[in-house]
């Protein structure tokens, strides 16, 4: 029975992939900053461990309590929505920490046993901001965008020890808490001054022509953790998959 570990399951996208992991019969490891064991179904294939990708003892504790896993599914994240010259350096900085560093020491811990077996896969989940530049998004694009180079360059050495990386690219989901996981609230990102050019994009927001669903984004893991074509880019919703398409 293969095992996958996926970071930030408590809501949205990761949560939808631990249960779409557990339903095709995989072992689960649900990771989580708060660990919540009412989030995902009682299950002898399922454990779930606190882990804050940003702490690095909490990610040793993390891998040691795991054991050998198969898949690496890198989905903790925090979002933000403004105009970036009202972003605080401070909370672009605490962005970085998760969305990008996070992701890169979440993957460093598990290269070596992935390397030592010759097997294993690492799937860091993005964003369709990373397809074609959008309004409002320039501290966030800016860190999937790295993630997004960062995985097709390591996909190249890791392959050298037939271990896979993987990019899956969601779209807009608005069931999702994407923003909400912030200390900094959007109005506040929003000054006076940048008013007229916001408003007409947060309306667009409201009535968007196509949208992501969490299940999108956990079959789009689901490919991207079984496809040993040597594909990358997997998009995920339709949105995505149109602007990918654009792109």
């Amino acid at each position: 029975m293969k095992t996958i570990l996926i970071t930030g399951c408590s809501s949205g996208y990761g949560l939808a992939t631990a249960r779409h992991f557990l339903s095709l019969g995989w072992h689960v490891i649900a990771t989580m900053r708060t660990p919540r064991e009412d989030t995902l179904p009682d299950a002898d294939r399922l454990r779930i461990l606190p882990l804050d990708v940003t702490d690095p003892a909490s990610i040793a504790a993390a891998i040691e309590a795991s054991g050998p896993i198969d898949a690496l599914v890198n989905n903790a994240g925090i979002g933000v929505v403004g105009a970036f010259e009202a972003t605080p350096m401070e909370h672009i900085r605490k962005i970085f920490e998760t969305n990008t560093f996070g992701v890169m020491a979440m993957t460093q811990a598990v290269i070596p046993q992935f390397r030592e077996r010759r097997s294993g896969v690492v799937v860091n989940v993005t964003s369709s901001t990373t397809l074609v530049p959008m309004p409002l998004a320039a501290a966030y694009t800016a860190s999937k965008q790295a993630i997004e180079g960062f995985t097709g360059s390591l996909a190249h050495e890791l392959g050298h020890f037939n271990i896979r990386a993987k990019l899956v690219e969601p779209g807009y989901a608005p069931t999702t808490r994407f923003a909400d996981n912030t200390s900094v609230r959007i109005e506040d990102l929003i000054p006076e001054a940048y008013a007229d050019f916001a408003a007409p994009i947060f309306e667009a927001f409201a009535r968007p022509a196509m949208t992501t669903r969490e299940i999108d984004v956990a079959e789009a893991v689901w490919k991207a953790v079984n496809d040993v074509t040597g594909k990358l880019r997997f998009p995920a919703g339709a949105d995505a998959v149109a602007l990918s398409g654009a792109a």
